[in-house]
C-alpha cells in the first residue's frame, strides 16, 4: 500500500479518535472520519497484548488485505481506523472479513448496492 494512502501521523490518529465515529465487534474497531482529499486512506492499530511482532504483522497484513478487498464497495474520502482486539488474533481470515463489512456497514461506508 502506498504511503499516501495511509494515516501515518500521531495527530491525524488522535483526531480520528476524537472526531470519528466508531463501531464495533469482537475482533476489531473501526473509526472513521470523512476527508477533504477524495479519497480514502487507512490506518491500522495493533497492541502489543496481541502478541510478539511475527502475530501482529500477520493481523496487520490480513487487515490491509481486507480493506484492500472491500475499498470497491466502499464510499471514498474516509479516513479508516482498523483497531484489532484480541479475538482477531484467533479469528479466521473468513470472519475477520465479515467483522470488517458489518463494522463499515453500521457506519454507513458501504455503498448501497453491496449491503
Amino acid at each position: 500500500m502506498k504511503a499516501a494512502v495511509t494515516v501515518k501521523k500521531n495527530h491525524e490518529f488522535r483526531r480520528i479518535y476524537r472526531k470519528g465515529k466508531s463501531a464495533v465487534s469482537p475482533a476489531l474497531v473501526m473509526y472513521c472520519q470523512r476527508n477533504r482529499q477524495g479519497k480514502s486512506r487507512l490506518g491500522i492499530t495493533v497492541s502489543t497484548k496481541l502478541g510478539g511482532a511475527v502475530v501482529r504483522n500477520r493481523v496487520r497484513r490480513q487487515l490491509r488485505e481486507i480493506y484492500r478487498l472491500n475499498k470497491g464497495d466502499m464510499l471514498p474520502g474516509y479516513d479508516v481506523i482498523l483497531v484489532a482486539r484480541i479475538k482477531a488474533v484467533y479469528t479466521p481470515y473468513c470472519k475477520l472479513n465479515e467483522a470488517y463489512r458489518s463494522v463499515a456497514a453500521q457506519l454507513g461506508l458501504m455503498t448501497g448496492a453491496m449491503e
